[in-house]
């Protein structure tokens, strides 16, 4: 249906023509009605007619208002800001996410084991930094570095199996064959399961660590055990056990395992914890070979092929 006509001020043409004849004969400016002559219908004629020209106004101004501005409107409004009316305009309702699953959630409450582990690796990185006073010519002790990697030659696997393999082929007793085969399975025992272990962890050495190692396999870039600290171990507990030494040569052979596990921390090439572990597992592989100890009673063809080589 169409709206009425309206005059210049906004009153449609209908309510003035009324208003004007209403007046009590002469609806012009000047008449009574219209100058102060009646005064009560006057006033209320004018309030009604204001009222009605300010809702004009305003509906004048909202038909021909952006919908855009009219929804952003809408939107900063109180009522719409706490959800209780839904946008004029909007699309449909979207459904909520669905939850993630277990793996991809945070862990807002971590357990107390898991606080401990983050708290040993973080002073375990903190410590070994502190102690890499060796890992290069211009740390504070750069100078001792070459008698560092000297030791660190001295608890290389291939100068233990190669002296091995020499003393087995001079020994002409039954009793230091014995004793040579033994510890050539304990070398070989130690390189398989230190490669095993590093391949498995794939710690990375230290960031001040230098790849400058005598001799390196693919295994040797990974840091998780320390094998220089598995073999001092594994090596000076066999000693201890199967050679008669005076005091002075035991105390010798412990403090040379002691030094060269800390030697691997001072040049860098591992963390504190590699060589604890390292030290750990080097004891715990002679119980290996002492409880699999070779004998020409348990492995007679072995020790019949080296009798006849």
């Amino acid at each position: 249906m169409p709206s009425p006509r309206r005059n210049v001020e906004g009153r449609p043409l209908g309510a003035s023509a009324s208003s004007s004849s209403s007046g009590g004969g002469g609806g012009g400016p000047g008449s009574p009605t219209h100058g102060g002559g009646g005064g009560g219908s006057s006033s209320s004629s004018s309030s009604s007619s204001s009222r009605f020209e300010f809702q004009s106004l305003l509906g004048s101004r909202g038909s021909g208002a952006d919908p855009t501005c009219a929804r952003l409107r809408l939107s900063e409004s109180p009522v719409h800001r706490r959800g209780s009316f839904p946008l004029a305009g909007a699309g449909p309702s979207q459904a909520p996410p669905p939850p993630l699953p277990e793996e991809d959630r945070m862990d807002l409450n971590p357990s107390f084991l898991g606080i401990a582990l983050r708290s040993l690796l973080a002073i375990d990185l903190w410590l070994s930094k502190k102690l890499g006073v060796c890992a290069g010519e211009s740390s504070s002790w750069g100078s001792v570095r070459p008698l560092m990697k000297l030791l660190e030659i001295s608890g290389h696997g291939i100068p233990w199996l190669l002296g091995t393999l020499y003393c087995l082929s001079r020994s002409d007793s039954w009793a230091g064959r014995e004793v040579l085969m033994n510890l050539l399975f304990a070398l070989l025992l130690d390189l398989l399961l230190v490669a095993l272990l590093k391949g498995l962890v794939r710690r990375r050495r230290p960031a001040h660590n230098q790849m400058d190692m005598f001799f390196t396999l693919s295994v040797d870039k990974y840091s998780f055990p320390s094998g220089h600290a598995t073999r001092a171990a594994l090596v000076s507990r066999f000693i201890l056990n199967h050679l008669v030494l005076a005091i002075p040569l035991r105390v010798l052979v412990v403090l040379w395992a002691f030094i060269l596990g800390l030697s691997r921390v001072l040049l860098g090439r591992h963390n504190v914890t590699d060589v604890a572990f390292g030290f750990l597992m080097g004891y715990m592989q002679y119980s290996i070979v002492d409880y699999c100890w070779l004998s020409p009673h348990n492995a007679p063809l072995l020790f019949a092929l080296w009798n006849q080589q």
